[in-house]
């Protein structure tokens, strides 16, 4: 399967993550192996100038057939709907156009990241450049291609989601497509490929003992959970970063940082500082998915009543300070 990639308006971070795929033998010798021809990437491709234009315009016209259309970043509608805030270098013509000729060419189109999927980070504050994703605009269906939208293979735009989006989740959506094993039954209600999004961020976390006892971090070096205090949203947040880890070894929590569900529509607006939980009389407002609010408070009061020395003075260190006991021997 032959392969376009195309950068809108975004920081590229995308391509950075994928970069770090887990391989030995790099990102582009993983493609070759399971049959993905790269035809044209603006940061690992030699072609530049005329020669990528010419690449570009070929496949636009149909003379030169691809299959998928990779976009990381956001798509830039102004000024007035004329996309004139992002022009393809040395073509003259807006990048939204591009994006639409291309799209209505290829059998799969994917945005790479929450910038192509949703708008992100561009798409932030008054959007003075009209940023959005491609089949989306924030949480709303639309975007640059329209609700309506499908690729030649008859799926809608295959929204890869994330904040950089994880490598392993652009590498398998790719494996799947190759292999003709990703269907409409495939992706979630945000287009999202269910494989990653069918867990949550807080499966796996390595402080889900703080989480059980509810012995929560008071600053950010501290051991203990993020959620009550430190703005973790990770009980919330559909992905798998705690099971498949970046590039083997990390996570945001992992690395001290609260999850801010950078795979949703809307994450860059939380409407409280990232790194705070907004609460209401003192219980935070997002709260897990699929608890009651009257359940959550009731097990929250009964596990820190409950909460061994060990978890709650760990809790509030960056270093452990009692280890955990040790089993007697004899009969158990």
């Amino acid at each position: 399967m032959k392969l376009l990639w195309l950068q809108a308006a975004g920081c590229g971070g995308c391509t950075q993550s994928l970069l770090g795929a887990e391989s030995r033998a790099g990102v582009l010798a993983q493609f070759a192996d399971s049959g993905l021809d790269l035809l044209w990437h603006p940061g690992l491709s030699e072609a530049c100038g005329d020669e990528a234009l010419a690449i570009l315009q070929a496949a636009a016209d149909g003379r030169l057939p691809f299959d998928i259309l990779c976009v990381e970043g956001a798509l830039l509608r102004g000024p007035n709907g004329s996309g004139r805030f992002q022009i393809l270098s040395g073509s003259g013509r807006p990048v939204i156009e591009w994006v639409s000729d291309l799209a209505a060419r290829a059998q799969h189109v994917l945005a790479i990241g929450t910038c192509s999927a949703y708008g992100g980070i561009v798409s932030g504050g008054e959007n003075v450049t009209d940023a959005c994703g491609l089949q989306f605009d924030g949480d709303q269906e639309g975007g640059l291609l329209g609700k309506d939208f499908r690729a030649a293979s008859g799926l809608p735009v295959i929204n890869v989601a994330g904040c950089p989006t994880h490598p392993g989740w652009v590498l398998d959506t790719l494996l799947s497509l190759a292999l003709g094993a990703l269907g409409a039954n495939d992706l979630d209600a945000w287009q999202r490929p269910r494989f990653y999004t069918e867990q949550l961020v807080h499966h796996g976390c390595p402080r889900n003992e703080f989480y059980e006892f509810k012995a929560s971090a008071q600053k950010p070096s501290d051991l203990g959970c993020l959620m009550e205090n430190l703005g973790c949203q990770g009980t919330q947040a559909n992905a798998d970063c705690n099971l498949r880890l970046w590039h083997g070894v990390g996570s945001c929590v992992r690395g001290g940082f609260a999850c801010i569900s950078c795979t949703e529509p809307g994450f860059e607006e939380p409407g409280h500082p990232f790194l705070e939980t907004a609460k209401i009389a003192g219980i935070p407002t997002g709260l897990p998915l699929d608890m009651p609010k009257a359940w959550f408070v009731a097990l929250a009061a009964l596990s820190k009543s409950a909460t061994p020395k060990r978890v709650r003075e760990n809790s509030r260190s960056d270093h452990p300070l009692i280890a955990p006991a040790i089993r007697k021997s004899g009969p158990k």
